[in-house]
């Protein structure tokens, strides 16, 4: 028989948000079980590339209750946040259980039953913080199986080292895409970036204050508002993309993000290498041959290698098969930050906003931690 654990409050994740609410929660008073399917907290963190900074600056993504050092600079490295991560948890006495992979998490009478492989744990209160960052969306092009080339997620890649010398082709214009190919141009491989449609480009500070700070402080407009008030600063800063090959959507950031979910990159430098030439641009993929592509804007070219910086889409409708209705037609939470329509259900960092992620994983973790407290202290 599967051994059985009451708690509080189960946690699904050990990375930033499953860190946050597990802190959250305990601060409050509860016993709180975190479950890890990795092997470390953060691990997705500790995979990613190497030159890796905060896009978001440090005032603005520390979690409840314990500030990143002073001594990071204004956008912390991958390292960096790495060690904070472990801080915090080591801080916030936070002890994931891991190699713990979640099955199933369904309705138990008055409890949720969250199942492992081998254990199930009960509690009134689960909180699903998995994040989206963990299942990498890789699209399939004709031709595709008989290129010989290596392809292969932006997720799995660490730095220019094995691109010396070779043609490589990123795919996709967000904030990993052009993050990589700067990597790469940076260390003088020939790099293309393959881009479908219109894009947005932001800088990363705006008249000396990181754009996070006015985003912050602009919460209260709508979206359009914001964008309208900010677009002549912003076209001064980007300045015109003509001569680049890339085409500016007509949508505002605030726009973009609240309507489609899609994040403009915000540039620390691929633009620079766009204009001087150290980065091509090229449309979108029709087809891949034998030892390249071929785009819809031009001829068949070659490449030894290609980056799918295409994203990520998880469906954590399989996680809780009980309740369809709580996720949209892609199978991400409809609610995130609050209690579902499922009592004592929660999802932390499910969502995209403009005022940055790790700042609204904060604020949602103690959302979720005062309404958990207050449906415990009716039982």
């Amino acid at each position: 028989m599967m051994p059985s654990h009451q708690n509080d409050a189960v946690v699904i994740g050990a990375g930033p948000a499953g860190l946050a609410c597990a802190a959250s929660l305990s601060r409050r008073g509860m016993k709180v079980t975190v479950l890890e399917k990795d092997a470390s907290i953060a691990p997705v963190w500790q995979r990613h590339y190497d030159r890796l900074h905060l896009h978001t600056d440090r005032s603005h993504s520390s979690l409840p209750g314990l500030p990143m050092p002073r001594s990071y600079p204004r956008y912390p490295s991958r390292a960096q946040v790495v060690d904070y991560l472990d801080a915090y948890a080591d801080h916030f006495d936070v002890h994931p259980i891991f190699r713990s992979n979640v099955r199933r998490v369904q309705r138990d009478g008055e409890k949720w039953q969250v199942e492992t492989l081998d254990t199930r744990y009960n509690a009134p209160i689960v909180v699903v913080a998995t994040g989206w960052a963990d299942a990498p969306y890789q699209p399939h092009w004709p031709g595709m199986n008989d290129y010989s080339g290596k392809v292969l997620h932006s997720s799995l890649y660490r730095n220019p080292a094995p691109y010396a010398g070779q043609r490589v082709l990123v795919v996709g214009f967000g904030n990993s895409g052009g993050e990589i190919a700067l990597d790469l141009a940076e260390a003088k491989v020939d790099v293309t970036l393959a881009v479908r449609g219109p894009i947005k480009i932001l800088p990363r500070d705006l008249l000396g204050l990181p754009l996070l700070t006015w985003a912050v402080g602009q919460t209260w407009l709508p979206p359009r508002v914001a964008d309208f008030i900010n677009a002549p600063m912003i076209r001064l800063a980007v300045g015109s993309l003509r001569g680049t090959g890339l085409t500016e959507v007509h949508k505002g950031p605030r726009q973009m993000i609240a309507e489609d979910r899609r994040v403009p990159l915000l540039d620390v430098g691929t633009l620079a290498r766009i204009r001087d030439g150290s980065i091509s641009i090229r449309g979108g993929i029709v087809h891949f041959t034998a030892d390249g592509v071929v785009f819809a804007d031009s001829a068949t070219e070659t490449f030894d290698a290609v980056i799918l910086a295409t994203g990520f889409r998880p469906d954590l409708h399989t996680l809780v098969p009980d309740a369809p209705e709580l996720f949209d037609s892609h199978g991400m939470p409809k609610v995130t930050g609050n209690e579902t329509s499922q009592p004592g259900l929660f999802f932390c960092g499910h969502t995209v906003v403009p005022t940055g992620q790790l700042r609204e994983i904060g604020i949602e973790a103690e959302r979720i931690a005062a309404r958990a407290a207050a449906i415990l202290s009716r039982r």
